[in-house]
């Protein structure tokens, strides 16, 4: 806890503290007058609350005056005290939240070329600490109470905010963003969002999660870049350790490989599997001639055969047979995706092919 929370809370308990100090010697010294303690308690807190009803008993005495004027005197203050306490508690709670708030309001009014993130969800959570790792400057729009405390408590700037409106976008400097990806569970709203950060920002790069398939063409049409169906993503990793259990072992088994990723990302490149679609441009082709057709988008590292035989670091010369698995490492996946997929080019009008 900083100073300045700390302060008046010691403040506060040092007055309760002495508050209760009074009532407790107050009501020994009214039962020291042969008061039973229920009296004694009564009159000390009927008097240190001024309530203004009238005396449980006489006050005849003169060590009854002195001890009813004391109470008055050191258990009204202490309670004027304690007002003051609590009103410094609150106003200063409210005080360093909206000194909070125009912080991280200035730190976002200096963002230039940064990513947005919307939600903080499962999805969230590892965006913020993969773009943190990264040293990118990133806002998080996130709606829920709790999700937003533990995105301020990482030490995350975030905004509370529904980012399916237009304000809270602009809030988080939409308008002067690079990227926005939009990670919430519900379709409806990832569309949504897409559609006005769109309008807010033509050259922002949208990225979209979508739950269903059929959301990926609505997400597309509504102005995101790139679309990630996090269900068929980790179907094709299942997929993939079955296939290829070798493989899958060799590029996130070790914590080696895991940081050789890393530095790959932090250059613009990324490490994957793909697979030779039978009929493809990508099948009957040596690796030569695929890394040609690629305009130097990417290079192979190693080929799993549908026989189970594994080349690692594969000569220019191998063929690349339909169903292989290729390890590549490029600068972009779409481009070798769409390469391995598509058709065998065919030959000239009037020529054969051997």
């Amino acid at each position: 806890m900083n100073g300045l929370s700390a302060s008046p809370l010691r403040n506060l308990a040092s007055v309760l503290g002495f508050v209760l100090a009074i009532v407790v010697l107050a009501t020994g010294a009214y039962m020291r007058a042969g008061w039973s303690f229920e009296d004694a308690l009564y009159m000390v807190i009927l008097t240190i609350f001024t309530v203004g009803y009238g005396e449980v008993r006489p006050i005849s005495t003169h060590y009854l005056h002195i001890v009813t004027m004391g109470t008055i005197v050191l258990g009204c203050g202490g309670m004027i005290l304690v007002t003051g306490a609590m009103v410094q508690v609150f106003t200063g709670s409210q005080i360093r939240q909206l000194l909070g708030i125009n912080r991280v309001r200035s730190d976002i009014d200096k963002l230039k070329d940064h990513v947005i993130v919307c939600g903080f969800g499962r999805i969230g959570l590892m965006l913020a600490k993969d773009l943190a790792a990264g040293g990118a400057a990133f806002v998080i729009l996130e709606r829920g109470d709790k999700r937003f405390a533990e995105a301020m408590e990482m030490g995350y700037l975030c905004l509370q905010g529904d980012a399916t409106d237009e304000a809270a976008l602009i809030a988080a400097g939409v308008r002067r963003a690079r990227v926005l990806a939009t990670v919430l569970p519900d379709d409806a709203a990832n569309v949504f969002i897409t559609l006005s950060a769109r309008s807010l920002n033509h050259g922002l790069k949208i990225i979209a999660r979508g739950e269903a398939p059929s959301t990926e063409s609505k997400l597309i049409q509504a102005g995101a870049a790139q679309v990630v169906l996090p269900t068929h993503i980790g179907a094709e990793r299942i997929a993939e350790m079955i296939l290829y259990p070798e493989t899958a072992r060799f590029i996130r088994g070790s914590e080696r490989m895991r940081d050789f990723e890393k530095v790959l990302r932090d250059l613009g490149m990324q490490m994957e599997m793909v697979f030779a679609a039978e009929n493809s441009a990508a099948a009957n082709v040596t690796v030569e001639e695929l890394e040609r057709r690629g305009k130097g988008a990417f290079f192979v590292v190693q080929i799993d055969r549908q026989t189970g035989e594994t080349i690692t670091r594969p000569p220019a010369s191998t063929m690349i047979g339909a169903g292989d698995g290729l390890l590549v490492v490029g600068r972009t996946g779409g481009a070798l995706s769409a390469l391995m997929s598509a058709p065998a080019p065919r030959p000239p009008a009037g020529r054969t092919t051997d």
